[in-house]
């Protein structure tokens, strides 16, 4: 039995070099001083290397000293050690071609306790993923920015139409039509509101006690035109919601508000119109 030993370990290497050989992933073989023993054909090609010129040399020695970095030094040693263990660990990479980024992961390979200690390391390439990621959060932030705008010019044409109908019923006669246009006034107001509230929470959380609290000045501002005739209160507690939430809680509200302003006060009557909004 002990004269087998000597082959199985070698069987074992061979085994070993010859995955990662073969493998077309970046793998780098490395041993107890973090030498590479081998190196795939892939890891070679993607960061030009001849394979002639790895395997041997420490993994900080590669090309003209880029892998020398601290952070590697200490995890492949912990690595090693058995202390730890690298998961998709980042990090940059100056080679002659720019910036790389790095996704790097390593395993400590046993063969038992008699056998040389083996290091596994994975080596991701991920610039080209990162720069797309980064292009698609820009392009986000841009059609975010273009969205506010085009609510913000929404807003303020409404607003302007309003103000158009306004002065027609301050212009007409027939007292039926002045109705009817200040009725359309107050509806295009309260578009506007509503519209501009759900501009500014399209971002983040929202909290609604504020959310709500300015929504309904804004809608007693511009249809409650007596304040001793109606009241318009707000009670909500410290929630917060995501703005697609909030978007469809603003809804229901002011077209609670607004059916109740309405409808709710026949001849005038006084009364008073109470938002509440709890979380249990």
């Amino acid at each position: 039995m002990a004269e087998d030993q000597p082959q199985s370990r070698d069987g074992s290497l061979s085994l070993a070099l010859a995955v990662v050989a073969s493998s077309t992933a970046p793998l780098l073989l490395l041993d107890g001083d973090c030498r590479i023993v081998a190196a795939s054909a892939s890891f070679c090609q993607t960061f030009q290397m001849e394979a002639a010129d790895t395997v041997g040399r420490t993994v900080f020695e590669l090309s003209r000293g880029e892998w020398e970095i601290p952070q590697l030094h200490s995890l492949l040693e912990a690595t090693l050690s058995g202390a730890a263990e690298i998961e998709t660990y980042e990090m940059d990479l100056r080679a002659g071609s720019g910036l790389r980024r790095l996704v790097l992961k390593a395993q400590r390979l046993s063969y038992g306790a008699d056998q040389a200690e083996r290091l596994l390391l994975t080596i991701l390439d991920v610039t080209d993923a990162r720069a797309s990621d980064k292009h698609k959060d820009d392009l986000v932030r841009e059609k975010t920015i273009l969205l506010q705008e085009v609510q913000h010019r929404v807003a303020n044409s409404l607003q302007i139409i309003s103000s158009v109908i306004l002065q027609s019923a301050r212009r007409v006669q027939s007292v039926e039509s002045r109705g009817h246009l200040r009725e359309a006034h107050e509806r295009v107001m309260s578009v506007a509101e509503v519209q501009r509230q759900l501009a500014a929470s399209t971002l983040g959380d929202v909290h609604l006690a504020d959310y709500f609290g300015q929504l309904c000045r804004s809608l007693g501002a511009s249809m409650i035109s007596d304040r001793h005739q109606v009241v318009l209160d707000v009670y909500a507690d410290d929630s917060w919601v995501p703005a697609t939430i909030s978007v469809s809680l603003g809804l229901i509200v002011t077209e609670l508000v607004i059916n109740a302003l309405r409808h709710a006060f026949p001849g005038r009557r006084k009364g008073r119109i109470v938002v509440a909004y709890r979380t249990d």
